[in-house]
C-alpha cells in the first residue's frame, strides 16, 4: 500500500493559493482544475511532492509551473489511449 503523504496546514494553504492561482490565470473555474489535477494525481505528486521547492516562488511562477505539468500529464495521457 502506497504511504499517503501528510499534509499540514502550510501545505494545505499552498495547495489552495497553486490552484486558485493556475485556475485564475488560465480562466478555468477552481473547481474543474482541482477535479483535473486530481484525476492525474498531480495533487499529491507535484504540488505535495514539490512543496519546498515551489511554495518560496512567486504566484505567476506557481501558476505557470501547474498549468505546465498539467498540460504534460494530460498530453501524455492522450498518448497512453
Amino acid at each position: 500500500m502506497e504511504k499517503q503523504p501528510i499534509i499540514t496546514d502550510d501545505v494545505m494553504q499552498f495547495i489552495v493559493f497553486a490552484i486558485e492561482s493556475a485556475a485564475e490565470k488560465s480562466g478555468v473555474a477552481s473547481p474543474e482544475l482541482y477535479n483535473r489535477l486530481q484525476r492525474l494525481g498531480l495533487i499529491d505528486s507535484y504540488l505535495v511532492a514539490n512543496y519546498e521547492a515551489l511554495h518560496s516562488q512567486g504566484k505567476e511562477y506557481i501558476a505557470d509551473a501547474v498549468l505546465e505539468a498539467l498540460d504534460n500529464w494530460e498530453k501524455k495521457g492522450e498518448k497512453k489511449k
